[in-house]
């Protein structure tokens, strides 16, 4: 899947491709086929750099009930040609999710396309784990026939519809299936589901893989046969040498960790980390300078491994450095200094910006010390990641440090973010939005009483729906 483009933030069709909140705000207030051509334009290419991680559908498809959508333009998107020879689940998997939440809010139309998406589309177990979790049981099993004539009555046939039974998400409609009387339904299912149940078996009692020998050489060099295939294996190799190192192995492991091949030093390093040996901060600033990217990433891995006020100190003398190391320094004291590292992780928050941009990867952490820090004079620079990044994840962090820096947080972005597309980031907007503002007391009423609302949010609403409910 390529890099979504992403509009401006500054427009409707920005706002929504992010998630926030003002995105649905401006979408209800902007003419309607305006509105409705942005939204299935996100709904059509998914804009999530991480589909796997950032939410978006139950966003989407709130704003497809507001607008009163219609599911012309996603009906067309799914049984495109394209279906049939562009498998990938980042294709069709937005567009099904949001089916499957307008199905759960009553849209008969958004059920009756996922019946028919999972009948004959190619990203078919998908729509079948909506409709498990919203269809009826008569629905499930008109839908038994077209799944299972997915699987030739072959032996390869038969090991995919193992293999589909077996890696299931939602189980419901193969258990129904398996009831069916017919030996056709029934009983393939029933067989498919105990040959998976044979194959974990197999899997579980018979490890595959390659295993090292019991010394430190023979895991020095089954690490190296891994990174010689492509596999580095220097954290499973550290647990290794811990294992089966003693005390008159330690001589060796530290100079393999200065010196040795890479994955005996990766290895080495890693295991000196978990350790806490004395040589180790030293044996890491000596290998994170390393001409060879294997050994200087693994450095800076082990370093964040680290715990102790050792590894903070030596972070206070590397933040400065124009390096991964330096960059991971920045980390660590954003996550575990104290109150007199705050200038720091200040200074590495606003240089972050400056020369990487509002989403880049040190900023998650960076953007949490500030919250956890307490920095009041962060809070423009953490506005300007909120409403810049393209990672719905990452504004949900930029919100939660707001909450604890910026005093304008409760009247200003905490309104925006109770539309948010990320529950997280509703759950803090829920406890911190001012309920003066009527548009506050009316969003906590509506997500109290929809039943998609995610637990943990309602219960942040319950708690300002309490002895003030006559507020709201």
């Amino acid at each position: 899947m390529f890099d979504p483009v992403i509009a401006p933030s500054g427009t409707l069709l920005g706002l929504l491709q992010r998630g926030r909140g003002d995105g649905t705000l401006h979408a209800l207030a902007a003419p309607r086929a305006e509105a409705l051509a942005a939204l299935n334009h996100c709904v059509l290419n998914d804009p999530r750099h991480d589909w796997q991680v950032e939410n978006r559908s139950l966003y989407y498809a709130r704003l497809f009930l507001d607008l009163h959508g219609g599911l012309d333009a996603i009906d067309h998107h799914l049984f495109r040609a394209e279906d049939h020879f562009d498998t990938e689940e980042s294709r069709t998997g937005l567009s099904l999710a949001v089916l499957g939440h307008l199905a759960s809010y009553g849209r008969r139309d958004a059920l009756d396309l996922l019946r028919r998406y999972a009948a004959t589309g190619s990203n078919w177990a998908w729509a079948l784990d909506e409709l498990a979790l919203r269809d009826d049981d008569t629905g499930l099993r008109s839908l038994a026939l077209p799944v299972l004539a997915r699987f030739p009555a072959t032996p390869e046939g038969e090991a995919e519809l193992a293999s589909a039974v077996r890696d299931a998400f939602e189980p419901r409609p193969w258990r129904l299936w398996a009831d069916d009387p017919r030996a056709t339904v029934g009983g393939r299912i029933r067989a498919a589901g105990e040959q998976g149940s044979f194959d974990r078996w197999q899997r579980q009692m018979r490890p595959s893989g390659p295993r090292p020998g019991w010394s430190v050489q023979a895991v020095f060099d089954w690490a190296q046969q891994a990174l010689d295939r492509g596999t580095p294996l220097h954290v499973p190799a550290a647990r290794c040498l811990t294992a089966v190192a003693g005390p008159d192995d330690r001589q060796a492991i530290v100079e393999a960790a200065r010196g040795g091949p890479d994955a005996a030093r990766c290895a080495s390093l890693h295991y000196l980390a978990e350790a806490r040996d004395p040589v180790v901060l030293d044996l890491i600033e000596a290998a994170a300078s390393s001409a060879d990217r294997t050994v200087s990433e693994a450095a800076v891995a082990a370093f964040e491994r680290m715990c102790g006020e050792d590894a903070v100190d030596r972070a206070r003398g590397w933040v400065h450095r124009p390096d991964p190391l330096g960059a991971s320094a920045a980390g660590v004291l954003a996550g575990r200094g104290g109150p007199r590292d705050a200038p720091l992780v200040l200074g590495a928050l606003r240089e972050t910006v400056r020369s990487e941009g509002p989403d880049a990867p040190l900023l998650w952490t960076l953007v949490d010390g500030a919250g956890r820090l307490g920095i009041a004079c962060a809070a423009p620079v953490l506005r300007h990641v909120y409403r810049e990044t393209a990672s719905s994840q990452l504004r949900g962090r930029a919100a939660r440090a707001l909450a604890a820096t910026d005093p304008s947080y409760a009247t200003g972005f905490a309104v925006e973010c109770l539309w948010d597309c990320e529950e997280t980031t509703r759950e803090v907007a829920a406890l911190h939005a001012e309920t003066a503002d009527v548009r506050v007391a009316e969003r906590l009423r509506r997500l109290a009483a929809d039943p998609a609302e995610e637990a943990e949010v309602q219960t942040a609403v319950r708690s300002r729906i309490g002895p003030d409910a006559a507020a709201l």
